[in-house]
């Protein structure tokens, strides 16, 4: 796995590029957990996004599957915030656009 960017091998044995959208640390659970998308879509047009348990120390040990409540609870608090801060930066970019459009 490089920063942005590793492959995995499918169920069928396809090897594809998955993106990494971000990594943490909980200290609530102790453990390391990766957020990746396979730039597929649900049915909504929104973009699918995985997450489970790694180990930043060693890369080749494969990923481990979220199994408890607590576990999702962390990962969708932290995907929460990371939208709103998204939302947000896009909202004052579009307000900023707009400003500049006014100005002229």
């Amino acid at each position: 796995m490089n920063e942005n960017t590793f492959k995995m091998v499918t169920e069928d044995g396809k090897e594809i590029t998955c993106n990494v959208l971000f990594t943490f640390d909980s200290e609530e659970t102790g453990k390391s957990y990766i957020a990746y998308t396979d730039n597929t879509y649900e049915e909504d047009g929104s973009i699918k996004a995985y997450a489970a348990v790694y180990h930043p120390n060693d890369l080749n040990s494969g990923f481990e599957p979220i199994e408890t409540e607590k576990e999702w609870k962390v990962v969708e608090a932290i995907l929460d915030s990371i939208q709103e801060e998204v939302r947000k930066k896009m909202q004052e970019a579009e307000e900023s656009a707009a400003n500049e459009g006014n100005e002229q």
